[in-house]
């Protein structure tokens, strides 16, 4: 494993009631492909979620009546690569977290569901590279592209204590920061060489401590319209963010909490042109 892989988001999942709904919902907002039919592994119920380029973006979970049962939740969660699944449980653990879930996938890897001492839940994940390529990494997250997630941000009830948390186990750096007024600052997270996402204070209206994953679409205007017209709901936004393009906060007809970010048309125009 090179060593920029630690601390990198490698997959996306979406649990959800509804993978056909979400299919025709996400479709339509931000241009995947999810997987109609899904692989069969015993009794659950996964699909895989394709870009335009052909490049995988995450995963779908079916949440079964019986997981629903047993606490799961609809949501978004982030898988980070760390370099040893055990190691990292323990560093969750003794900073006041939960190991909620571990498992080995075989040809896929080990992964761990953990919630942080604040309430946020992440995974951990080892994987096992293809064997056709043994130094494939994955390309889910990008700072920059459409239909790929471009950024993580948390919210938390500590906002020093989970920077110096992460850092220290994933290896990110915390450089710069943003105001916000009476919220203090959102402050960056880098990951080899590049911006990745913010930590901030957690906003009073949102119940617990959790990270907020982004993605990209080409135009922003347009994938509000598809937010609405799909059964979804604008939380806040869109807003201006450096460098001119737009963020805002939405929920899915389930009620799962994500972000969009990228242009808006007309601008995107002005400045070609």
């Amino acid at each position: 494993m090179a060593d920029t892989d630690r601390g990198a988001f490698i997959w996306y999942e979406l649990m959800t009631p509804d993978a056909d709904a979400a299919k025709a919902f996400y479709g339509s907002v931000v241009g995947w492909d999810i997987e109609a039919a899904a692989g069969s592994d015993g009794d659950m119920d996964y699909r895989m979620i394709r870009r335009s380029d052909g490049g995988f973006a995450g995963g779908v979970l079916n949440l079964s009546r019986e997981m629903v049962a047993g606490g799961a939740k609809p949501a978004w969660y982030g898988y980070v690569h760390v370099p040893d699944v055990d190691a990292a449980i323990a560093a969750f653990r003794d900073a006041g977290g939960t190991l909620h879930f571990d498992q080995c996938v075989a040809g896929v890897g080990r992964m761990a569901l953990l919630q942080d001492a604040q309430g946020a839940p992440i995974y951990v994940m080892t994987p096992e590279p293809p064997e056709h390529d043994p130094d494939a990494r994955s390309d889910v997250f990008d700072y920059a592209k459409a239909q790929h997630v471009r950024w993580n941000e948390l919210s938390t009830t500590d906002q020093d204590g989970a920077i110096a948390f992460y850092t220290g186990l994933f290896g990110w750096t915390q450089e710069g920061a943003m105001p916000m007024g009476t919220m203090g600052e959102n402050r960056f997270l880098h990951h080899d060489g590049g911006m990745i996402g913010a930590v901030m204070r957690k906003p009073p209206a949102m119940p617990q401590s959790g990270w907020v994953y982004s993605i990209g679409v080409e135009d922003i205007d347009r994938a509000l319209a598809a937010v609405s017209d799909g059964g979804g709901a604008l939380v806040h936004g869109p807003g201006e963010i450096p460098g001119g393009e737009f963020s805002a906060v939405c929920t899915d007809p389930q009620g799962v909490v994500f972000g969009l970010v990228g242009p808006r048309a007309n601008s995107k125009e002005g400045r070609d042109g």
